[in-house]
């Protein structure tokens, strides 16, 4: 009996040990990335990178004020095109699950998951682009928001469907009907969830290029029209990366730390606000 405790006991060792292993394997290349970006890019953040325009080709100095306050509009437009469309949709595919209309537009869902990110911005570009014949970042922010779509309604879904029945059924007893109860009840009760859903989607849109390549296309100065074409960090640092001087490349480094820095607030405020709320229940 001893031998066969021991044995358990040893395996159980083994197996957090490898659990641990494998996680490290995970963080590892995440924080090898951090690490390479702040060694690289850290030298040439300073106050004008975050506050002035791009400068002459070839000539040091300037920053990306443009581009960081473009990827704000664009993350702004998108979630205003994807939030709404994308947890009422999950919230519909979650209450009425069987339905033809639920079925297929989980299909379209999965499906548009899967659809690169350079064909969303092929669409756009018929879509918006042509028609108006000028890049815009109105174009950009539909690109970027029907790709939020489908991730915030999976999420979405997911999330209402653990709303215990129980909630729905107290609501239904005391004669409120079932859209109210779907909107004042069922959705608050999963409002953590879905905005985390939210946040990680926002998130992963913020790093896109190859849609805004033919949307937004770039700006080298301030445009307060979102009818014109409009600078984005992931768009400034693709032009700067393949340019042929140094300061630029610097520059490059330190708009994907700045990048890769904002993705990280983003996701880390969306589990502090659903750590938040499950605590506060």
């Amino acid at each position: 009996m001893q031998r066969r405790y021991l044995v358990r006991r040893w395996k159980n060792r083994v197996m957090a040990g490898v659990t641990f292993l494998c996680t490290l394997a995970v963080l590892t290349p995440l924080f090898l990335i951090l690490a390479f970006l702040a060694s690289t890019g850290l030298s040439a953040l300073n106050w004008d990178f975050f506050t002035k325009l791009p400068g002459a080709a070839g000539e040091p100095g300037g920053g990306m004020a443009n581009a960081i306050v473009g990827t704000l509009v664009l993350i702004t437009l998108a979630g205003v095109i994807g939030i709404p469309i994308g947890v009422l949709g999950g919230t519909f595919l979650s209450e009425y699950p069987n339905t033809r209309l639920s079925h297929t537009a989980r299909f379209a869902a999965d499906v548009m998951n899967g659809i690169p990110s350079i064909v969303m911005g092929l669409f756009a570009y018929v879509l918006i682009v042509l028609p108006m014949h000028h890049f815009s970042a109105l174009s950009g922010g539909v690109a970027l928001g029907i790709m939020l779509i489908p991730t915030v309604m999976r999420t979405t879904e997911e999330i209402v469907r653990l709303v215990p029945q129980s909630v729905r059924e107290a609501s239904l007893a005391l004669g409120i009907p079932i859209w109210k109860t779907t909107l004042r009840v069922v959705i608050p009760t999963a409002a953590a969830g879905i905005v985390t859903g939210i946040m990680v989607g926002l998130a992963r849109i913020a790093g896109e290029t190859a849609p805004l390549l033919f949307t937004a296309f770039g700006n080298r100065f301030w445009n307060r029209d979102i009818l014109q074409p409009i600078a984005a960090l992931p768009l400034q640092i693709f032009a700067y990366a393949i340019s042929p001087f140094d300061d630029w490349h610097r520059q490059a480094w330190a708009g994907a730390l700045v990048l890769v820095t904002i993705v990280l607030i983003v996701n880390i405020t969306a589990r502090y606000a659903a750590g938040r709320q499950v605590k506060l229940r």
